[in-house]
């Protein structure tokens, strides 16, 4: 079983992305850099349209793998971010990351995306834990697991990726598991 295409919450909607998205993804991203720069290492200029059909490519080629799962975030006729599962943290777990065009932060919509993957997370097979991953000093992203009821459950150092020009090399580690979320509804 594989994760659903769409999947739509209350104000948002989360569909897969498509390798005809170059021009949305390209802006979305271009618009964005400034505010991404900071903590993901591939937000750097030029973001070309070079850069968005290889991002494409490899979520094509994660999806049919199995192996990872991107999607737009959507509102009401605009994207306005990205997130994702990916199988990167061992069997029985996938990982959610989650990132939103400047314009639109602040107002819930990266909690209300990673609340409608948990659920997606949970209703695949063999899917026991989620977790996100994000670094010390982005103190923005650990405010959507902590919403969420994710229970930070380790920090590492060194990080297990070069740190980007805002983080400090520490990353925090918050985790959900199946049962948890069960006891408590994950709500989106």
């Amino acid at each position: 079983m594989i994760p659903a295409e769409t999947l739509t919450g209350r104000r948002v909607r989360l569909r897969r992305w498509r390798e005809t998205d170059v021009d949305t993804l390209l802006q979305v991203v271009s618009e964005s850099l400034d505010h991404l720069r900071p903590w993901m290492l591939w937000a750097v200029p030029p973001y070309d349209r070079a850069a968005a059909t290889d991002f494409l490519t490899r979520a094509q080629a994660g999806w049919l793998e199995g192996e990872s799962y991107a999607y737009a975030i959507t509102v009401p006729g605009v994207t306005v971010g990205a997130c994702g599962l990916e199988r990167r943290i061992g069997p029985g777990a996938l990982e959610i990351g989650y990132w939103l065009h400047p314009a639109h932060t602040g107002s819930g919509l990266a909690t209300e995306a990673a609340a409608i993957l948990v659920e997606q997370a949970f209703a695949l097979p063999a899917v026991d834990r989620v977790q996100i991953w994000h670094d010390l000093a982005n103190t923005t992203s650990a405010g959507v697991p902590r919403r969420l009821g994710f229970t930070e459950v380790a920090r590492h150092t060194p990080p297990r990726n070069p740190p980007s020009p805002g983080e400090v090399g520490v990353d925090v580690v918050w985790e959900l598991t199946a049962e948890e979320n069960s006891r408590s509804g994950v709500l989106c």
